[in-house]
């Protein structure tokens, strides 16, 4: 049975739902136009783009860890979370608690998964589900690399180049030990965007020390993600120029351009 706090975040991440615009939007459910992404001062691992964001969304998931012996702290091993938008709530007073409300009522639950709460998202008639996160082989090197997949969700299902696999080259630790990092991420795969920021992090953090023989585990979490394809630059430098170029240029990146390494990378890791 679903607890009160499940209903709390669904409130919290669909109470926009009946504003939503009619689904002939390209990029997300409501404009971003006018949003742009604030870091915190004195820093330099985050730099803001001075331009909109094409997607934002709230990730609700784990933090998939195994334990190092040779250390006997947790290493991280992927993630698991589900990307719902959350562009209908910007500019509102609940876009900046969003994330940390969500993440009150997802740690709170108990015999919930997230797919119990997808399921009760879909009982309204706009899921606002954008993607799904997860970790897949480096495409470019070794080890493990964070996937952003919407090709089976929203306006980009069905489209194959719809998703983004990326590199870390930003690294901000939150001030609460409880949380994980903010990060700026690059692309090196896939037509979703050429940036993502990893923002407003709740938990997902491991205990500090694991013992020999303790199993693999999963934190919860969740995050604020930014999204962004490219600034277009030209369209912005020069208002005269017809946009229609970019515009079709950017349709294209997002959705028609076929990548036959989309199979191989299309691996997900399972919540234990």
């Amino acid at each position: 049975m679903l607890t009160s706090s499940i209903l709390a975040l669904v409130a919290v991440v669909l109470g926009y739902a009946d504003a939503l615009p009619s689904k002939g939007h390209l990029s997300t459910s409501c404009d971003l136009s006018h949003a742009r992404l604030q870091v915190p001062a004195n820093q330099t691992q985050l730099i803001a783009p001075t331009y909109a964001p094409n997607f934002i969304g709230i990730g609700v998931g784990t933090q998939n860890y195994t334990c190092n012996a040779t250390d006997s702290t947790y290493a991280l091993v992927g993630a698991l979370a589900e990307i719902f938008d959350c562009s209908c709530l910007y500019g509102t007073a609940a876009f900046e608690s969003a994330p940390t409300t969500v993440y009150d009522a997802w740690s709170a639950s108990t015999g919930i998964t997230i797919q119990d709460v997808i399921t009760t998202l879909r009982l309204t008639h706009d899921p606002a589900v954008l993607g799904q996160h997860y970790y897949v082989p480096n495409p470019v090197g070794s080890g493990l690399s964070p996937k952003w997949d919407f090709t089976s969700s929203g306006m980009t299902a069905g489209k194959p180049n719809a998703y983004v696999t990326g590199a870390k080259i930003g690294d901000l630790p939150s001030s609460n030990s409880s949380n994980i990092d903010d990060l700026m991420v690059k692309a090196v795969k896939g037509g979703l965007a050429k940036e993502v920021f990893r923002v407003e992090t709740n938990g997902g953090q491991p205990p500090k020390q694991c013992g020999t023989g303790d199993s693999n585990i999963t934190v919860k979490y969740s995050a604020q993600y930014y999204f962004r394809v490219l600034p277009m630059k030209t369209a912005l430098d020069h208002p005269t120029v017809d946009e229609t170029p970019v515009v079709l240029s950017l349709i294209s990146i997002l959705y028609n351009i076929p990548s036959s390494s989309q199979k191989a990378g299309n691996i997900k890791p399972q919540a234990r």
